[in-house]
């Protein structure tokens, strides 16, 4: 069974879908080009895939309806990032992209009451 908009899981589901989409958006405003969304491996998924110049950036985002469990950003802990590296790894291993250089981002979406803040760390790990 999925989650359906009136579950909790669901209402989650589509909270992360639309603060994906208005990361992808931000990015694409900055000048970045996106590779690949929702890329899985095994257990784990890459939110987003980009190009900035010579630059392959691996972008997590992370939405939220309230900071009570803190904010977007420190959601991104110290194992969720190893798992972020593990999966780079694995991506550029399946696809035939090069890059200069390798960067971690993380867009933090926060979503309270109708208005949409939005956080881009470059480098983040």
């Amino acid at each position: 069974m999925h989650p359906t908009p009136t579950t909790p899981a669901g209402r989650r589901a589509e909270l992360g879908a639309r603060g994906e989409q208005i990361a992808v958006d931000h990015l694409t405003a900055a000048g970045l080009t996106v590779l690949d969304r929702n890329w899985r491996s095994g257990r784990g998924e890459l939110d987003v895939v980009a190009r900035e110049h010579d630059v392959l950036v691996f972008c997590e985002v992370k939405t939220r309806s309230g900071t009570g469990y803190g904010t977007p950003l420190q959601a991104v802990t110290p194992s969720k990032q190893a798992r972020l590296r593990q999966l780079a790894g694995r991506w550029l291993a399946a696809h035939d992209e090069h890059a200069a250089r390798l960067r971690f981002d993380v867009v933090g979406v926060l979503v309270v009451a109708g208005h949409t803040t939005v956080q881009h760390l470059r480098g983040a790990f």
